[in-house]
């Protein structure tokens, strides 16, 4: 966790906003829904803070892959207050593997590489993808009314939403911005990275969490023609940077990452790797949180202009900016090991013809296990996320306390 002084430049949007961005992670992410709800709840009893009337407490909100679904419900939500976060919580509890995603394997299927391979064969060729996330499209659909989020930012209950996604087609990494139209920041352009203002929608939504292979790319359009996107976790280099864009000046960032010193275990009588424990390694550097080295590289900055002399400061065009950052006190991967019987058998049968459960010798392997964490929508895992977010966000209370109070 960080709650540190950094610096934005002056020259960007002058609010002085509050801001919420939420990394991507697939089912993992219901994390994010433990800690936030653990956030109102802190709120609620605090009558002190400002936010004591049940205000939703964010301005401006920004999403990746699955943080982005999360982002975009309580955007939709900020006329509940500070129940959107229970509402968020209780999306997350109703939800299932087949609201999300549909995997066609024959009950008869073995658990072996060959038939894993040749079930992942078919589902390529019917969907470009290794699963079917049509579901999602549905599920979405019924959860999130987008117009709710237009209303929100008319009412001023929130500022601007913020969706980020990775383009297939040119290689970009993509925000889009949904804003006041007389509000609206011009949108920023850097060597890797691109804004565009426009409603969000469903679709954004399903391109920010195409996780590669596993989900088809969505098209969408951008400067006057389509491009193909997938998962905005994908050359995501810089997670802050859209809410400073749009205003932010204190940011609370929840990542759902292997916690800040966590190491891999490997141990040599594993040999050589599975598909699985291979497979897990590329998603965990795909969803790679960048959000830690972001804030840090930003403190050390943030460091060495403060060092300088106050008229020297004051001559500068930044001014500071307050960033805490949450991860998971615990490894996601070993909550997933604990949990993976409640995978859906189609599910189940696949990743243990990969290799995706266990090592190369059988046994359970929370190296492996990687990969069906990022696919398990179901209660006892969801529960279990949410409880550690629950108590990550005690365990922080005083430093949560202090960032609401910050004038």
């Amino acid at each position: 966790m960080l709650l540190d002084k950094l610096l934005m430049p002056r020259t960007e949007a002058p609010q002085n906003h509050t801001g919420l961005v939420l990394m991507g992670g697939g089912a993992r992410t219901a994390y994010q829904a433990g800690v936030l709800r653990g956030i109102g709840q802190l709120l609620r009893t605090h009558k002190q803070l400002s936010h004591a009337a049940n205000t939703f407490p964010f301005k401006v909100l920004v999403g990746t892959s699955a943080g982005a679904l999360n982002a975009t419900f309580l955007a939709s939500q900020a006329a509940s207050g500070l129940d959107a976060f229970e509402n968020l919580a209780a999306f997350w509890l109703k939800l299932r593997s087949h609201h999300v995603y549909e995997l066609d394997a024959p009950t008869w299927a073995r658990h072996n590489l060959l038939t894993a391979g040749w079930v992942l064969a078919r589902q390529v060729r019917a969907h470009s993808a290794l699963l079917d996330n049509t579901p999602l499209v549905d599920t979405l659909h019924k959860a999130i009314k987008l117009q709710a989020i237009e209303g929100a930012i008319s009412q001023g209950l929130i500022a601007s939403l913020a969706v980020t996604t990775s383009s297939y087609t040119s290689g970009m990494h993509w925000t889009f911005v949904q804003t006041k139209d007389e509000a609206t920041p011009d949108p920023w352009r850097r060597a890797d990275r691109r804004a565009d203002m426009q409603p969000i929608t469903i679709e954004h939504l399903m391109a920010s969490s195409a996780i590669p292979f596993i989900f088809r790319s969505v098209p969408l359009w951008v400067d006057g023609h389509r491009e193909f996107f997938g998962d905005g976790s994908m050359r995501q280099s810089a997670p802050l940077s859209p809410a400073i864009h749009l205003g932010a000046r204190r940011i609370l960032a929840i990542g759902v990452g292997r916690p800040v010193g966590h190491t891999e275990r490997i141990h040599a009588a594993q040999g050589e790797p599975t598909a699985g424990v291979i497979a897990s390694h590329a998603m965990a550097g795909i969803f790679h949180d960048t959000l830690h080295t972001d804030a840090e590289q930003a403190r050390r900055v943030s460091q060495a202009v403060l060092e300088l002399s106050p008229k020297l400061r004051q001559a500068l065009p930044y001014h500071p900016l307050h960033v805490l950052a949450i991860h998971p006190s615990e490894s996601l991967d070993q909550v997933a090991l604990r949990h993976a019987h409640l995978l859906p058998k189609s599910t189940q049968s696949v990743l243990l013809g990969l290799g995706a459960l266990n090592d190369n010798m059988g046994r359970s392997n929370d190296n492996a296990a990687g990969l069906a964490s990022y696919l398990m929508f179901e209660p006892g895992f969801i529960h279990s996320l949410m409880a550690l977010g629950e108590h990550d966000a005690r365990a922080h209370s005083r430093a949560l306390l202090e960032f609401f109070e910050m004038p």
